[in-house]
């Protein structure tokens, strides 16, 4: 069993850190202040080829892999989590539905672009009443005269605003219950499209969050994603993919907590000495470093797996579900070592747990991972 990077993947970390550490974690406290999506930063990241790591190269992409991938995930996410999940967004479920399940022309004409970073993707799958329930999806769509009418909403979703293409789902047959739904590629200025101004968010300030109304948007009949009534089938692959990222993502943002913390317990003296010396302190570091490296086994496992072509449905969510928790606690925990700087915004740990929370809520919260994973097993 061998848990080596290889020298690609290895080159590709070190390259990603040193952008992230270089050019993004000096701003990022800036771009969360005045929720200013980083438009520079992602300019300079598709020059660096980093939404291709996970495509093939007749789609425009590198073929790295998953595990490539989640290593740029990671050192972004490290540096900048509302970058991480635009980025994050934009690959695993956004252009990944097209790449999964497209035709070769649709495949030319929204992957090519998506990998290349000159398009943002974006995927509506949310509903109002449709959250952790998706197959209860009330937006609908009705072929006429070879067009697709559309009707409904979606919300919370990230880079709405800024997408080129968007994957929405919809019920195209309404008495089949989930096999009822389908899938639809919607390019940014379709008529009838309506996206609504930013939420104003807790956390992840500086990504894209908005909802998208259709009022009677027409699309062409070969917009259809894969075949008719294979949505839900779709998305649930969709997600599996998603939550490695997900999970990447809150690796990202607990490793950052923990070097906050520990940066800062080797510089604050009290009583005489850093406060690094005390074993209180270095217990909370062991447990905070610990549960850090178990979910990056967790999330590493989870993407080499795909790589493989292996079922990984129960890994990713198990990586999602460990990850976030962890984000969310080292978070709290790299506070407390602060102590009263912890809770003010001169320092970034209470940026890491605004951003760590939505990980155990985003692409299925932390109690349907767990539903998900005792199906898993057979429950």
């Amino acid at each position: 069993m061998n848990f080596s990077l290889s020298e690609s993947q290895v080159l590709i970390q070190q390259m990603v850190r040193e952008f992230a550490q270089n050019e993004l974690a000096p701003i990022a406290a800036n771009l969360d202040r005045e929720t200013r999506f980083p438009h520079e930063i992602i300019k300079k990241m598709a020059e660096l080829d980093l939404f291709a790591l996970p495509y093939s190269e007749e789609y425009g992409g590198t073929g790295d892999g998953c595990l490539a991938y989640c290593l740029a995930v990671e050192e972004i996410s490290r540096a900048c989590a509302s970058t991480g999940i635009t980025y994050a967004a934009h690959c695993s479920i956004g252009t990944d539905p097209i790449y999964l399940f497209g035709t070769e022309g649709q495949k030319q004409k929204w992957v090519v672009p998506c990998a290349r970073g000159e398009m943002l993707a974006a995927f509506a799958l949310t509903e109002p009443d449709a959250g952790s329930d998706a197959g209860g999806t009330k937006t609908t769509a009705v072929l006429k005269n070879g067009e697709w009418v559309i009707n409904g909403s979606k919300c919370f979703i990230t880079n709405a605003t800024h997408a080129g293409v968007i994957v929405i789902s919809a019920v195209t047959e309404p008495k089949q219950g989930t096999k009822g739904i389908s899938s639809f590629i919607v390019p940014r200025n379709t008529p009838g499209l309506a996206v609504s101004e930013p939420y104003e968010k807790l956390g992840l300030r500086a990504s894209n969050t908005a909802e998208l109304h259709f009022d009677d948007m027409r699309l062409p009949e070969d917009h259809l994603l894969g075949k008719r009534g294979e949505g839900f089938k779709q998305f649930l692959k969709v997600l599996d993919g998603g939550r490695i990222s997900i999970g990447t993502l809150a690796l990202g943002i607990a490793q950052a907590s923990l070097d906050a913390a520990l940066d800062y317990a080797r510089e604050r003296k009290q009583f005489g000495q850093p406060i690094s010396k005390f074993q209180a302190i270095q217990f909370k570091l062991a447990d905070m470093a610990t549960s850090v490296e178990l979910a990056r086994l967790a999330v590493y496992r989870a993407a080499w797996l795909k790589d493989q072509g292996l079922p990984f449905t129960r890994e990713s969510s198990m990586a999602k579900l460990y990850a976030a928790e962890t984000a969310v606690k080292a978070a709290l925990e790299a506070i407390q070592i602060f102590g009263g700087y912890g809770y003010m915004k001169d320092y970034p740990v209470e940026r890491y747990l605004r951003d760590a929370k939505l990980m155990e809520i985003g692409e299925g919260t932390s109690e349907i991972q767990r539903l998900v994973i005792a199906r898993q097993l057979g429950c």
